[in-house]
């Protein structure tokens, strides 16, 4: 059996499609054919269940997901028109995963990322999965980095307690494809350390101890996970210093907050579980102490044997020199030489190095149509470790301004498009005796033209009834001297001539008139 069309459903139904108008003519026809060979259908309406191809960055694009985004229709979905190549290419429908209560996921590609066209091909498919890779990092639920880099493990350090951002490996967005869903990197347990006695040396107060209750019920809040008397748990308080919701913790040292604890353990797990009991938080939750990132797992790769003509000769010392072409590294000569010692592996290269694309064993998204704060991919030697501060754009999605101030329900009011009905989702048929379907019912303000029209069987003398000019000619003559169409037509279509024809059947009749009757008696 051949396969199913990319663009049709598990019923053998069409996957609708809207274009954004005012994308270029040339680019729409090549869509709509794309989508047609596909399987899929251009409606000329907004469809309540399919998608609509935009084109990012515009105010069009902005006025679309304003006018139809509407959390009663959560399989209508916004995506770059780029995203029905992007199908093709890829040989399947891209799943919308990147999306958070009815939302694209906002998401910041961090400067570590710094080979340009890995993260180009970063956007494009977070964008035809339905996310926002256009967010800073402060307003961004994901931010990518490369683990590789000491920015990497600072990001998870300084994120590690906000429950609602997470730092994610480049290589997440490829893994949450693959898999057909969003899944965060899970943090795992670990023993917080041993015991080491302190010494209180200022007294402490009653809000003191409220606000070490509070820290401990939000890292550790259930004793059984055990920690509360090791060390790094309040070591971590007395670094929150600096924040000023944490201004009290510079009472004592962090070994006096321990004692603290460890002597009136009875009475403050008392306190502790009364906050836990309000709260109710859940076992190995975000930011809970002695709970952290599974570690990153590394991308398998198969090593190629490099040949003795460019792997270089070894020294006396024991180490290699090599010469390597630096697309990545590349230093002014645009080239960069690396000392390696014998029988240590390579470093392994990340996102910003040479091999870098290696690691998308899926099919490359499209390029991208141009869009502000975009990097648009180059070519050259030196184009990978350039100094290049990328700034990031402004969101995609939520903040681009509108010409006048209009909400969500003015907008689709004054749309120019419209939305597809209920009853227009498939043409029905009428099967049997059943009722008629809606779309084949005459409109009633229809039903009096229709009755005119229909007295009309047959066009007044005089007036043509569509039929072509010789035809007509040819009609005439046969009506005027009485005589058979086919008789009239088997001469014209000898001679060729209506004139002619005309004047033959007019003598021919002038004789037939003219013959006397056999019956008539004739004169004495």
């Amino acid at each position: 059996m051949a396969n199913q069309p990319i663009f049709q459903d598990a019923n053998g139904l069409a996957i609708k499609f809207f274009i954004q108008k005012d994308i270029p003519d040339e680019i729409q026809a090549e869509v709509c054919e794309t989508i047609a060979s596909l399987g899929g259908r251009v409606e000329p309406k907004v469809p309540r269940v399919g998608f609509v191809l935009t084109q990012p960055g515009t105010a069009e694009e902005e006025r679309l997901r304003l006018c139809w985004s509407a959390p009663d229709r959560p399989e209508r979905y916004f995506v770059p028109y780029t995203y029905v190549e992007a199908c093709k290419v890829s040989g399947m429908l891209l799943k919308q995963i990147f999306i958070h209560e009815g939302m694209p996921i906002r998401m910041h590609i961090d400067s570590s990322i710094a080979n340009v066209n890995v993260r180009t091909a970063l956007s494009a498919r977070i964008m035809h999965s339905g996310g926002d890779p256009t967010a800073s990092a402060q307003s961004a639920r994901v931010i990518l980095a490369d683990p590789n880099t000491d920015i990497f493990q600072h990001l998870v350090k300084t994120y590690q307690n906000d429950a609602d951002k997470y730092v994610e490996s480049y290589l997440w967005v490829k893994k949450c494809i693959e898999k057909g869903q969003v899944f965060y990197t899970p943090v795992v347990y670990k023993n917080p350390g041993g015991r080491r006695p302190g010494e209180e040396r200022t007294q402490f107060s009653q809000e003191d101890e409220r606000h070490l209750c509070e820290w401990i019920a939000a890292k550790i809040p259930y004793k059984e996970t055990g920690g509360r008397t090791g060390n790094r748990l309040y070591q971590q308080l007395c670094e929150m210093a600096s924040d000023p919701e944490f201004a009290w913790v510079t009472r004592h040292t962090w070994q006096s907050w321990r004692e603290r604890y460890k002597k009136n353990a009875t009475r403050l797990d008392v306190k502790i579980a009364e906050i836990v009991d309000q709260k109710k938080p859940a076992h190995g939750e975000k930011g809970q102490y002695g709970y952290v990132r599974k570690p990153e797992e590394k991308a398998k790769r198969t090593r190629k044997k490099s040949r003795a003509t460019t792997a270089g000769a070894a020294n006396a010392n024991g180490e290699t020199t090599v010469n390597a072409n630096a697309s990545a590294n590349a230093n002014v000569n645009g080239a960069a030489e690396v000392v390696v010692k014998a029988g240590t592996p390579a470093p392994e290269p990340g996102p910003s190095g040479v091999h870098s694309m290696e690691t998308y064993s899926m099919p490359m998204p499209v390029p991208m149509p141009p869009m502000a704060g975009i990097m648009s991919p180059v070519g050259g030697p030196t184009d990978g470790f350039n100094p290049v501060v990328y700034q990031p754009p402004p969101p995609m999605f939520q903040h681009m301004p509108l010409p006048g101030t209009m909400d969500a329900e003015a907008a689709r009011r004054h749309a120019h498009e419209e939305e597809m009905e209920d009853d227009e989702v498939e043409w029905q048929i009428r099967e049997g005796t059943g009722p008629t379907p809606a779309w084949a019912e005459r409109k009633p303000d229809c039903e009096a033209d229709e009755a005119n029209k229909r007295q009309r069987t047959s066009p007044p003398e005089g007036m043509s009834s569509g039929i072509h000019v010789i035809d007509q000619a040819v009609n005439d003559i046969a009506r005027e001297f009485r005589f058979l169409v086919e008789e009239v037509k088997e001469y014209y279509d000898k001679c060729g001539d209506p004139e002619r024809t005309r004047n033959r059947f007019m003598k021919i009749r002038e004789v037939i008139n003219n013959l006397k009757d056999e019956d008539e008696p004739t004169a004495a």
